[in-house]
């Protein structure tokens, strides 16, 4: 029987992970699993109860008793408890407060249970700072990827602008530089990269690009894997 296909893609913010997965996952007919989404849902939860991002023990309750699914649609649509936060959970507050729910053990460990169960399930592209680390660390299909910082910033910046968002470039390229250090250098799973990945630098390369790039990888790798 084979085993459901998982591909990891990792890499901080900016380089455009959710729409390369997303992408990588319709050419691939597997599930997309918005792994980011759920973190920032569960910042969004606990912004609205008022609950500190350094009560570990209160956010782990949260997190068992919230329900976080995803829709139909392209993007998908996600939901918090049964209600529609798609665009609730991508405002910049909720990206930082998500970068510090995500670094709190009691929550990774939640989300990462219920990330393996839907991977094991149906198989699925998976994208995060830690997935072919600690989520996935046994799936041959792992990409990371990476851009300079100025380049990941524009690209906020621009996404910011075009939903109508009074955004400051240098305000956003700092958010970028203090957001990386943070999800660095984090206790509880950091991000990080090594040799088991695929590493690829998306500054001056097209979704286009970046998308049949993992998609022969993958491929290539699970047609040597039948042929053993």
């Amino acid at each position: 029987m084979n085993k459901p296909l998982i591909v990891a893609i990792d890499g901080p913010s900016g380089v455009g992970k959710s729409t390369t997965s997303k992408r990588v996952a319709t050419e691939l007919r597997v599930p997309h699993i918005d792994t980011g989404a759920m973190y920032r849902a569960i910042a969004l939860a606990a912004t609205r109860a008022n609950i500190p991002f350094n009560d570990g023990n209160a956010l782990e309750r949260l997190a068992t008793a919230s329900t976080v699914e995803f829709g139909a649609g392209s993007p998908a649509r996600v939901f918090l408890n049964g209600e529609d936060v798609s665009h609730l959970i991508r405002t910049p507050e909720i990206s930082m407060a998500a970068s510090h729910v995500s670094a709190v053990p009691q929550v990774r460990r939640v989300l990462v249970k219920m990330q393996q169960r839907l991977g094991r399930t149906n198989g699925g592209v998976l994208e995060g700072r830690d997935i072919g680390t600690v989520v996935f660390p046994e799936t041959p299909y792992k990409f990371f990827l990476t851009a300079r910082p100025e380049v990941r910033a524009k690209r906020r910046y621009d996404e910011l602008r075009a939903k109508g968002a009074d955004a400051d470039f240098d305000d956003t390229l700092a958010e970028t530089v203090r957001r990386d250090r943070q999800d660095s250098t984090r206790a509880d799973s950091p991000l990080a990269v090594n040799e088991t990945y695929t590493v690829i630098d998306t500054s001056d390369l097209s979704i286009d690009d970046v998308v049949a790039l993992i998609v022969r990888s993958v491929k290539q790798k699970a047609a040597g894997k039948k042929q053993k």
